[in-house]
């Protein structure tokens, strides 16, 4: 299927979004999902369908000093 993840359209095989983000290799990092407009909580990633044309963000928290 075909998403937008952050604004460019991708092909996916990933049902869910914590397939995507594990494929992205995010896990244990810190990052935010939104879905078609909706702030997805982490705790939901792996309930939470991927659906064709889905308009995906992801934002990564990045440290400094």
């Amino acid at each position: 299927m075909q998403i937008y993840l952050n604004g460019e359209l991708i092909e996916t095989a990933c049902q869910n979004l914590l397939e995507l983000t594990q494929n992205l290799t995010l896990e244990g990092k810190r990052f935010a999902v939104e879905q078609n407009e909706q702030i997805i909580p982490k705790s939901r990633l792996a309930l939470t369908p991927i659906s064709d044309q889905d308009r995906i963000e992801i934002i990564h928290a990045v440290g400094g000093g």
